[in-house]
């Protein structure tokens, strides 16, 4: 997205939902079956986010 007079703007949040939501895509095409709770919680870094 770009401002008036070319400069860049980034909003970081929506780029980390960006890349979890790109993470949990590949994690569930690679999957068998469906993901369960605790793997979409392991692609998603949830306990990280927990412990920190």
């Amino acid at each position: 997205m770009a401002a008036v007079g070319g400069t860049a703007v980034q909003d970081h949040v929506a780029l980390a939902e960006i890349e979890l939501c790109g993470e949990l895509i590949i994690a569930a095409s690679a999957a068998e079956d469906r993901l369960s709770l605790e793997s979409i919680d392991e692609v998603l870094r949830v306990a990280e986010e927990r412990q920190g």
